[in-house]
């Protein structure tokens, strides 16, 4: 019964939150008992406030969904009309935003060193044995995807360097619900690996490259391999991946002069140049001054193409897109720092440790390695998923801010 419960719950909250406010109700009622429905940062707390007030919840959404079921007309439709299953209430937040999308940080290491991802000293990487196993990674997808995550993006460090990269793809195209593969790559084994790749179910492919000079990307990346990245896109390009995202981070000083000739990629190829406002991460000596907003961007490609026109993007997609007209490619811009898009954020991170950090710039995370190492049934890790979820804040604190907050390297979260 208590199950029935929580699926009309899901959804009541999936027909419409305004229309049935049902999962705020059931808050309110935990709030008046003085418990907290999400506990807070650490593991032992977690541990301890998850142990009682989940059966509280449980009974508290059974009674409530048990009485829109009887008073609602319409909640009764939805059940007989719509078969599809109900998002997540564990990964659906308390502003209403449902995590569809997990990226997974497969290597701390990477065969690069760039400026903005990486102190130049380097990073003290993680022991092998606290790392995620393959088993480990593959069950925790697993249960993501359960609940409803339809998007996996492969990360790193370089994900490509990690020896069963394949077999990871290969069990993940098997999961049923998941309809989109994506690999974040520095480029450099792209061209060598992409056969395989594809013929493992890789949907989608994002190259970082940061400059076109191959000088000026030894500098930014401290390694050579410039001609490496390039031939890894013409490759992706070749074997029919459309569009082929290419990531670059825009730093003053370093390569905003290179704007226009990145436009220019896309005129004749299906490439999608995503511009990345400049992050503040641990070690990266992050400056307001380096920043180039993406209104900056924006205004230098419009006067050397006036007629720049904007393209449709989806809900959730985090870069502003952009189109020269007559251009086979686009554009876009990935406002972090100056206009951000909390508000429609639907992604959660797991980090090569088997950290769970429900936002790119937020630094509280919760070890899903330990509960696993230790034993836990999937519902003790939903439990565990669910707080920190709900802790979520409606949006980051801001570049100055950030700039401020002790955060991991880009490197070891999962770039």
């Amino acid at each position: 019964m208590a199950s029935a419960g929580r699926m009309c719950c899901r959804l009541i909250e999936r027909n419409n939150r305004t229309r049935h406010p049902f999962t705020y109700r059931v808050r309110n009622t935990l709030k008046e008992n003085n418990q907290r429905w999400y506990s807070s940062a650490t593991q032992k707390e977690n541990e301890v406030e998850l142990s009682q007030p989940r059966k509280n919840f449980d009974a508290v959404q059974k009674n409530i969904a048990e009485q829109e079921l009887a008073s609602s007309p319409s909640t009764r439709s939805l059940l007989l009309k719509d078969d599809t299953l109900p998002f997540s209430a564990f990964l659906t937040d308390s502003f209403g935003r449902r995590h569809s999308y997990l990226r997974i940080s497969l290597t701390e290491k990477c065969n690069l060193r760039c400026q903005y991802c990486m102190p130049e000293e380097g990073v003290k990487l993680t022991p092998r044995a606290q790392l995620l196993t393959t088993a480990e990674v593959l069950r925790l997808a697993r249960l993501f995807v359960h609940e409803g995550v339809d998007k996996i993006r492969l990360t790193g460090g370089e994900p490509l360097i990690r020896p069963d990269v394949l077999d990871i793809i290969a069990e993940l195209r098997k999961l049923e619900g998941l309809k989109t593969i994506a690999v974040t790559t520095n480029g450099m084994n792209l061209a060598r690996l992409l056969p395989k790749l594809k013929d493992s179910g890789l949907d989608l492919l994002n190259i970082s490259l940061d400059t076109l000079i191959p000088a000026k990307f030894e500098f930014i990346v401290r390694r050579k391999g410039f001609h490496k990245v390039m031939e890894g896109i013409d490759k992706a390009l070749e074997m029919g991946y459309n569009p082929v995202k290419v990531n670059c981070v825009v730093m003053r000083g370093l390569n905003e002069d290179e704007i226009l000739d990145f436009v220019a990629l896309t005129e004749k190829k299906p490439i999608e140049v995503r511009f990345i406002e400049y992050m503040p991460f641990d070690g990266n000596k992050w400056n307001f001054k380096k920043m180039v907003s993406y209104q900056e961007m924006l205004d230098c490609i419009k006067q050397q193409w006036p007629a720049l026109e904007t393209v449709p993007t989806g809900h959730a997609d985090t870069a502003k897109g952009y189109k020269v007209p007559g251009f086979a490619g686009k554009v876009g811009f990935i406002s972090s720092m100056s206009d951000h898009f909390c508000g429609s954020c639907n992604r959660l991170r797991l980090t090569a440790d088997g950290n769970l950090k429900v936002c790119l710039f937020g630094n509280s995370e919760v070890s899903l390695r330990d509960e696993l190492r230790s034993g836990a049934t999937e519902t003790q890790l939903l439990d565990i998923i669910g707080a920190a979820v709900g802790r979520k804040k409606k949006q980051h604190a801001g570049m100055l801010n950030l700039s401020k907050m002790k955060n991991r390297p880009m490197i070891l979260i999962g770039g």
